[in-house]
């Protein structure tokens, strides 16, 4: 599908320039809502509801209007949440069984970006054909219901309890973290008052960092993009312990008592070879940007593993096409569809913490056996729609790199789906080598884009 306003991940980014202002984002809800009345015809008298959260960015006040106002004059009801991180509303949506959920984050980047996520009945990311069908109705003109039909709009004030509830119901019930001391960073982001508690209620001794948003700290030198401030805390406090999450808290990195730091191919790996004692698993997903040491690791266990393309939807939709249920990025994005339909940071936390519990030590012992190897990843801005996969110097560049690597590693280039980026990424055993050939195809990539 060719997507001319939805990303990998819905409509993203800098708020004030479009797709992100209030006329285009009212715009969305309307065509979201007229999309949603054709494809869930209600019994007379009633109107389908969606559920719209959002993370701690300033703006998402004027964006949670705007989408309120486009979904109530197509004839949609909205039920509010306040901040949430995404995988809230995604459980949310599918526990009430609400038409969508909506959440208004741009995940992981600064501030001054947001976006608009959406959720489907079943919670999980919307199927291609919906996104087309709400492309197709954003640049018809917004005509109003009448005003017996507009939709209601409503504020639920429980909505943090219940998810709450939810994350601690995926840890196991003859388990417990008493004994425990975990520093938590919260981004100031969306999980700033659900990610500590779920962790102290389960009985853990909780540090939390990162709980202060103020509209624009939301990813600033915290959370999982910037874990060297839980690596501190986590050695200042004597922790046993660090967990990461990002600004909508789909994300984790962790970290261990001697400040090392654990990414998502590390963590999906141990909640893997937990579940594996148990019975055997079919498969497991990852992306091309996995490590290679995740994929031979679980070789050595006799489990299958694929590689989908870059963002967790994609991984969504490998793990549901081949009957599997654990997969992930190693950005921290962490699925197991076990336990929730989507990523979700502080239930990935839950389920290492439980394989921690079963097995006894710590993050080092658990994943001895997994060494990751050097892995250089450099972003090089680009111009949108420059055509850097037919370019025969960037293409020069990439053989010449890959003859050189001659099989030791792997070599990738790839676009952002969310920012006007050109990843660079190199892997191999030797870290020198490995720095060396990332830095010789960036140069390449930099004098191609003229940059």
């Amino acid at each position: 599908m060719t997507r001319k306003y939805f990303g990998t991940d819905g409509v993203r980014g800098r708020v004030g320039e479009t797709p992100i202002t209030p006329d285009f984002v009212m715009r969305l809800g309307h065509a979201a809502g007229r999309v949603l009345l054709g494809k869930y015809p209600m019994p007379a008298g009633e109107r389908p509801q969606v559920l719209i959260g959002k993370d701690t960015r300033l703006s998402g006040y004027m964006l949670e209007s705007a989408l309120e106002a486009g979904f109530s004059a197509a004839g949609v009801d909205v039920s509010l949440v306040g901040p949430l991180p995404t995988p809230a509303v995604a459980y949310l949506t599918r526990a009430w069984r609400l038409q969508a959920g909506i959440v208004i984050s741009a995940s992981h980047n600064p501030y001054y970006d947001n976006g608009i996520k959406f959720f489907s009945v079943q919670g999980t990311k919307l199927p291609d054909e919906v996104e087309a069908a709400i492309e197709a109705e954003i640049d018809q003109p917004i005509t109003c219901v009448s005003a017996a039909e507009l939709g209601r709009v409503r504020r639920i004030e429980d909505a943090r309890g219940r998810y709450i509830e939810f994350c601690k119901s995926t840890f196991p019930n003859d388990l417990d973290l008493r004994g425990l001391k975990i520093v938590v960073d919260c981004a100031h982001g969306a999980a700033y008052h659900t990610a500590p508690s779920v962790f102290h209620e389960l009985g853990a001794e909780v540090v939390s960092i990162g709980v202060q948003p103020n509209g624009l700290n939301i990813n600033d030198g915290v959370g999982a993009t910037a874990p060297k401030a839980l690596a501190r805390a986590v050695v200042e406090h004597g922790a046993d312990l660090g967990v990461a999450l990002d600004g909508d808290a789909d994300r984790i990195q962790m970290i261990d008592a001697e400040g090392n730091l654990y990414d998502g191919d590390q963590l999906l790996y141990a909640i893997v070879k937990s579940r594996a004692r148990l019975a055997p698993v079919k498969g497991v997903a990852g992306t091309l940007m996995s490590n290679l040491a995740l994929e031979h690791a679980l070789a050595r266990m006799g489990v299958p593993f694929g590689r989908a393309a870059v963002g967790d939807r994609y991984v969504v939709e490998m793990l549901h096409e081949k009957g599997w249920l654990y997969g992930g990025e190693n950005s921290g994005h962490i699925l197991a569809l076990d336990r929730h339909t989507t990523g979700d940071g502080t239930i990935a936390a839950l389920q290492v913490l439980a394989a921690l519990r079963e097995a006894g030590g710590d993050l080092r012992s658990l994943l001895g056996e997994l060494i990751l190897y050097p892995q250089k990843l450099i972003n090089v801005p680009i111009k949108k729609g420059f055509p850097w996969k037919t370019d025969a110097r960037i293409a020069a560049g990439l053989a010449t790199v890959e003859q050189r690597m001659n099989g030791r590693g792997r070599v990738l280039l790839r676009a952002s789906g969310t920012e006007p980026l050109l990843r660079v990424m190199v892997e191999g055993e030797d870290a020198a080598e490995v720095a060396a050939m990332a830095e010789q195809l960036a140069d390449v990539v930099r004098a191609a884009v003229g940059g």
